[in-house]
């Protein structure tokens, strides 16, 4: 019997990831994964930086990555190939917080504002400026980002782009009291907002209003993440590239089963989120090529538009040739 392949697999602990720290995941019978619980902006058991540690360092043969970090390393020819697995998914307005008494209620109120973001490549930021401009008409080169991190790919700013880098993620709750920011766009709130130390609102009086009406309007739930593996080991092991979509399938469907009970989690109305999500949306959670299509496209325009691809080029580059008639 030949010796099982041994591979590292760093994920996020979301809950439908689960299934592959618990032990209840059917591996197939030629593969054994060490799964790495490593963060992103935050440090887990297996530390922080997981797409910096993928891009740079090679350091995992399977990842879950940002996906605009992927759009760019495609186009100058890193040695990254995509399986159609999106395990981490976000709507833009939810993500985007003001000063409860800044008078920003609306995106065109940002044009001339000081915006503070991750970095400018990071998956929020290219979907939240090119929501900004296609779907709100409101062009986001006619704002000032400030960036707290560096670029994970290097790339040469629009001109006439005002960028500048002030660092201090942690001290922007502070920046948005004192006016040296107008906003954030950032996945989570600063530590000290999440706090009550410091104030801040959503920019949109009524988030789930704006992103049920976006969702209708664009057809899906924007991804954030993908799932990358080594160009080598693909080209090794073919095989993977099936495998892989459907351990994450099944990972997502033994979670979704977790909500049955609504004693899962402690939060009271998880059971009536659950049944009010999927009335308003399905389940905009499926993986495969084929149906997230036009979401991949989108990202693909957005990225061309800020510079960060020097051309609009097919999604179909992006993943392995076997997995796009899924």
């Amino acid at each position: 019997m030949p010796d099982k392949l041994k591979l590292s697999l760093a994920i996020d602990r979301y809950d439908r990831h689960m299934p592959f720290f618990d032990g209840t995941l059917d591996l197939p019978d030629r593969l054994e994964l060490d799964v790495k619980q490593a963060g992103q902006s935050n440090t887990l058991r297996d530390g922080t930086d997981r797409h910096g540690r993928m891009i740079h360092d090679g350091e995992f043969d399977i990842c879950e990555f940002s996906m605009s970090t992927f759009l760019m390393a495609k186009s100058r020819g890193m040695p990254l190939a995509g399986i159609p697995v999106f395990p981490r998914r976000l709507f833009s307005q939810s993500q985007m917080w003001v000063h409860p008494d800044s008078g920003i209620w609306h995106p065109k109120d940002l044009i001339g504002k000081k915006v503070a973001v991750s970095s400018f490549q990071t998956t929020l930021s290219l979907l939240a400026k090119g929501d900004l401009k296609f779907y709100y008409d409101v062009p986001w080169e006619e704002i000032h980002w400030l960036l707290t991190s560096s670029e994970k790919v290097k790339f040469e700013p629009k001109a006439g782009v005002k960028i500048d880098y002030i660092g201090d993620q942690a001290g922007l709750g502070h920046k948005l009291v004192s006016g040296e920011v107008d906003a954030l766009f950032l996945p989570r709130p600063p530590k000290s907002v999440a706090a009550g130390e410091t104030p801040a609102r959503h920019l949109f009086k009524d988030c789930r209003a704006e992103e049920k009406e976006y969702f209708d309007t664009v057809g899906d739930f924007p991804i954030m993440h993908v799932v990358a593996v080594r160009q080598s080991l693909i080209e090794e092991e073919p095989w993977l590239a099936q495998a892989i979509i459907d351990m994450f399938n099944q990972a997502r469907d033994i979670s979704e089963r977790y909500y049955d009970d609504p004693g899962y989690t402690r939060m009271a109305w998880a059971r009536h989120g659950v049944e009010e999500e999927r009335h308003a949306f399905g389940n905009p959670w499926q993986n495969g090529f084929k149906q997230n299509r036009a979401n991949l496209e989108r990202f693909i325009k957005y990225s061309h538009d800020q510079g960060l691809i020097d051309e609009v080029y097919p999604p179909e580059i992006l993943f392995v040739e076997s997995t796009l008639d899924t």
